[in-house]
């Protein structure tokens, strides 16, 4: 019984500068509370299928250690739950690259921002799928 690696490694972390900058100023975004999620395909090195950041609003959290106290919940999430995501990616042969704001003005617990990533991870599927067929239909 083949196990699953459920480590996070650093060349999955999206830090590229002039990535980050093209994905935000050309790369498409919607919504799904608690985040909102901007993605862009990419070339990424190796065989990774894709990069993410994650990013807590200094405004509305002004102190560093709850930002990154929400950033390590969301990183945890994502961990648990990337598997099926990048399955898909590999299937449809895509590389991207991907940012999730976070947006409410409290701390949720884990569950909860658990529940917002498998969303936004399921819904993230649906909108590239859209794009693939809209590419290979037209």
């Amino acid at each position: 019984m083949a196990s699953t690696n459920y480590s996070f490694k650093k060349t999955e972390r999206l830090c590229s500068h002039n990535v980050i900058e093209a994905l935000f100023t050309t790369g498409s975004s919607f919504v799904c509370y608690p985040f909102r999620l901007v993605y862009m395909q990419t070339e990424l090195p190796d065989n990774i299928q894709s990069q993410v950041m994650f990013s807590v609003s200094k405004k509305r959290f002004k102190r560093a250690v709850h930002r990154n106290l929400i950033k390590r919940r969301c990183k945890e999430a994502y961990r648990l739950h990337r598997h099926a995501f990048t399955n898909f990616l590999k299937e449809e042969h895509q590389q991207i690259a991907f940012a999730m704001v976070y947006l409410p003005s409290e701390q949720l617990p884990f569950t909860a921002i658990e529940k917002g990533i498998k969303k936004a991870l399921i819904k993230l599927e649906g909108a590239l799928s859209t794009i693939n067929k809209n590419e290979s239909g037209v």
